[in-house]
């Protein structure tokens, strides 16, 4: 049967988050109801806002949840009633071709990521005759939502609700950024620029890969206070700083790696990113940038003449089935720092404070803890 669930949704692009309370259906086959209780609180949702995202309105937010299965649809074997689960933003299906050749960051369900809808062309989520989709086919902003079986992977009973939030996105996207996309090695020299929640799990990758010198760049100097916490080895404002510390430190060598990993990524920082880096250097993208604007304009020249590299980064090439709980092992094992990433905690109706707090770099990571 059907239940009520209070949600945080986008009407339109340049409106605020509304708080709303929709009904949601049950699950159907190879679907799962899950009652979340905790949701990070991503830039790549501030972006629905601002217009940045292609995406079906209106639409319910957030993609980094973890929450307590409360029913299954027909078929479903993955899970079952009162599992502890995280939530990938992309699922991992284990069938397609994607899956079967070790990428499931590409994973074929996850086709209607921007518009919420499910494979059958139907909505779970409805605000009187009007249907709504999750955002990445989740809707971690509201309290329930109905989810497919394949985005759904065990949280251990010792890992707090708010840290597994954010290993379905922030930080196996950065951290993979560094380690997989990136392909650092050790005794390299790794610049990233953006110090928020992806960044910082660059930050941690790069480190745990063994660089010699990770560089942060951010104009934000909590941010950058941050970095050295997270296992930066120099921090800088801006990129005509950390160029000079790079030419010194590597006698002219220049960076192996840059990733971007901003709030926004522009032209301006990629082009500063292919500076950085020297003979054989790889730039990786992992930010998303403004609706309209292209961000990578490079003379063919300058990457030729140094056999230089520029490439995305989808969730950091990890393996979501694979990874999460790696990642969650790193953090018990002290490896990788996640509490530290958490900077405040928020409730369902002060979502809009909580990315004015973002806009204004406060947080690191900003989470929403839904009350039930």
């Amino acid at each position: 049967m059907s239940i009520t669930t209070r949600s945080a949704i986008a009407r339109e692009a340049g409106t605020p988050w509304e708080i709303a309370e929709l009904t949601l259906d049950e699950p159907r086959a190879h679907e799962v109801r899950v009652r979340f209780h905790a949701s990070g609180l991503c830039h790549s949702d501030h972006h629905i806002t601002q217009g940045d995202a292609h995406v079906r309105f209106p639409i319910v937010g957030g993609h980094e949840g973890a929450g307590i299965v409360e029913s299954v649809g027909p078929h479903v074997r993955r899970v079952k009633p009162g599992d502890r689960i995280v939530c990938s933003y992309i699922p991992a299906c284990g069938a397609c071709r994607p899956c079967s050749t070790g990428h499931q960051n590409m994973c074929v369900e996850g086709k209607n990521a921007a518009t919420g809808m499910f494979a059958d062309g139907t909505f779970r989520f409805h605000l009187g005759e009007e249907d709504l989709g999750g955002f990445c086919t989740l809707g971690t902003f509201s309290e329930y939502a109905v989810v497919s079986e394949w985005a759904c992977i065990p949280l251990p009973d010792d890992i707090p609700f708010e840290i597994g939030a954010l290993v379905g996105c922030g930080v196996p996207t950065g951290w993979g950024s560094a380690v997989y996309a990136a392909e650092v090695r050790a005794g390299q020299t790794v610049v990233i620029f953006g110090a928020g929640g992806v960044g910082s799990n660059a930050v941690q990758g790069a480190r745990f890969a063994g660089a010699k010198h990770v560089v942060a760049v951010d104009p934000v100097e909590f941010k950058r206070e941050m970095a050295m916490t997270f296992g930066a080895t120099h921090t800088f404002a801006d990129a005509e700083q950390a160029r000079e510390f790079v030419v010194d430190a590597t006698r002219g060598q220049l960076a192996d790696h840059a990733i971007c990993t901003p709030g926004v990524v522009t032209e301006e920082i990629v082009n500063a990113a292919v500076q950085l880096v020297g003979k054989a250097g790889k730039v990786t993208v992992t930010a998303v940038g403004k609706s309209g604007e292209h961000a990578v304009h490079v003379h063919a020249g300058f990457l030729i003449s140094y056999q230089r590299q520029i490439r995305g980064a989808l969730f950091g090439d990890c393996n979501p089935l694979y990874d999460v709980p790696r990642l969650l092992g790193l953090y018990r094992s002290g490896d990788l720092k996640l509490d530290e990433l958490i900077t405040r905690k928020y409730r369902l109706d002060e979502v809009n404070e909580a990315y004015r707090d973002l806009v204004e770099g406060k947080n690191i990571r900003g989470v929403l803890v839904h009350e039930h």
